[in-house]
This record gives structure tokens, sequence and C-alpha cells, in this order.
């Protein structure tokens, strides 16, 4: 490492963007009932099964409502093929609610699937490193005392900016695994909603809230891939011009794509809501 003190402060920016870039990386391929040593995961499966008493109790609740909104009289109740409609829609929606737990974590393992394929079909066993260019670092370190005093400036900002984007991020993904525990916990809830015709829309869509919670990692994962490329071709740096120039350009331009990243990583909710719903 260079005794320079720029070159420092700007090399320890970028080895938590690569820190953080590679945690990422490992807690997107991660499932949530291994995440943390598997304590929040117990939690939230105690939850659960505490929950499933409470919707059992809406499901007779909902489907009630729904035999009275749906059928004008009780004589339709007693044609068969109402009946069996009924009772069909009952033992379904019993069904979803007591094997609540494996469908989303069948959910998660497909997920899982696309995520890793993701990666195999990219080629990408974990995100390119970034590292300050030769050329500036030998700039910065040709510098003078006073050609040095803009270049601290435009470096306190910069690496300002690529620390806080680092843990920006990083807490969008630990955000997802919140959610991920949040949904599962109180799935029971809404999923005895499908009980009844008038209120199953709810559980419709919990249920697409939750895949598109889940498949945020492959949007995560994609972005990951885009920047690593990015970041495997860095910008051009111009040996002609002034080391603080030379900088600020470097240093614009890695914060821009830096910024794509991370927004790609906020929105990533959005995206995949956006592609479920149409």
């Amino acid at each position: 490492m260079s005794d320079n003190w720029i070159v420092q402060n700007l090399e320890k920016a970028l080895e938590t963007w690569n820190d953080k870039l590679s945690e990422i990386w490992r807690l997107i391929t991660q499932s949530p009932e291994t995440f943390k040593g598997g304590d929040i995961w117990n939690v939230v499966v105690g939850i659960h099964g505490a929950l499933q008493a409470i919707a059992y109790a809406l499901l007779v609740l909902f489907f009630v409502i729904g035999v009275v909104k749906t059928c004008g009289s009780f004589a339709e109740v007693k044609k068969p093929e109402h009946a069996v409609k009924l009772f069909i829609r009952f033992a379904i929606a019993k069904g979803v609610i007591t094997y609540g737990m494996e469908l989303m974590l069948a959910m998660m393992s497909i997920v899982q699937g696309v995520i890793s394929t993701i990666m195999n079909s990219a080629g990408f066993g974990s995100p390119s490193q970034t590292v300050l260019p030769v050329e500036i670092i030998e700039a910065i370190e040709d510098c003078g005392f006073f050609e040095s005093i803009p270049l601290w400036a435009v470096t306190l900002i910069g690496s300002l900016f690529v620390w806080v984007l680092s843990f920006i991020m990083i807490l969008s993904v630990y955000g997802r695994f919140f959610k991920m525990y949040m949904y599962t916990a109180i799935a029971p809830i809404p999923l005895s909603t499908f009980a009844g015709e008038p209120t199953q829309n709810v559980g419709k869509s919990f249920l697409k809230s939750y895949t598109a919670v889940c498949l945020e990692g492959a949007i995560i994962v994609l972005a990951c891939i885009i920047f690593s490329v990015f970041a495997s071709s860095p910008p051009v740096v111009d040996t002609n011009a002034a080391a603080a120039s030379m900088v600020w350009s470097y240093i614009g331009e890695l914060i821009f794509n830096m910024l794509v990243l991370v927004g790609s990583v906020k929105m990533a909710d959005r995206i995949v809501r956006e592609m479920i719903t149409g």
C-alpha cells in the first residue's frame, strides 16, 4: 500500500466497497434458514406456528362470509355442484394454511436455483474487485504539497460517497431478509382469506408480494454482475490531465456506476412487482 494519505484514503474506500459487495454476494446465495446461524429463522417458525391457530379460526369466518355473499339462499348451498365447490375451496384453503411453510420454502428454493443459474451462466464465482488504477496512484504521489490540496477535497468527497453507497446497498440486502422473515411469520393470516371468494384477493396479493421479495435476489445478482463487468473495464485515465482532474474524472465515473448499482438494488422490489403484476 502507498504511503500517500490521499491514495490510502481512496484505497480504503474502495476496500470497503469491495467488502460490502462480496458480503452481498455471499448473502444472496444464503438461505434465510441459515442466516445468522438460523436463530432468527427458529423464531419466525415459532411465530408462524402460533398464528396458524388464529388462521384456522379466520378460515371459518372468511368461509362463512364467502358463503353468505356468494349464495342467494340456503337452497343454493344444498345443490351438489355448489356444495362440492365450497368444500374444495375450504379444503384447499386449510391445506394452504397447514402447509404454508412448506410452500414458502419451496418458493425460496426455486429462487435460489434461479440465482445459482444466473451466476453459473454469467461465469462469475465472485464479484470483480474495484481497484485504483496505477496511473492515478503515480500521479497523486508525484504531486507536491500545494498541488495536493485540491486532491484532499476531491478524495474526501469521493470517499464519503463510496462509503455511504456501500452501506446503503448492504442495508437493502439485509432489508430483503427482514421482509422474507416477516412475510413467512405472518403468512397464515393472509393465506386464510382464500377460504372466501370475496376475500381471496388478499391472499393472492400476499403471494405476489412474497414472490417479489424472493425474486429481488435475482435482480440484485444481475445488478452486481453488470457492475462487475463495468469494474473489470475501469474508466480510461487521461495521463496528460492534472492529477486533480484525473482523480475527479475517475471518481465521478466510478460513483455514477455505483449509483446505478445501488439504485437497481433499491428498486429491485419495484422491478419484480412490475414484472409480476404487469
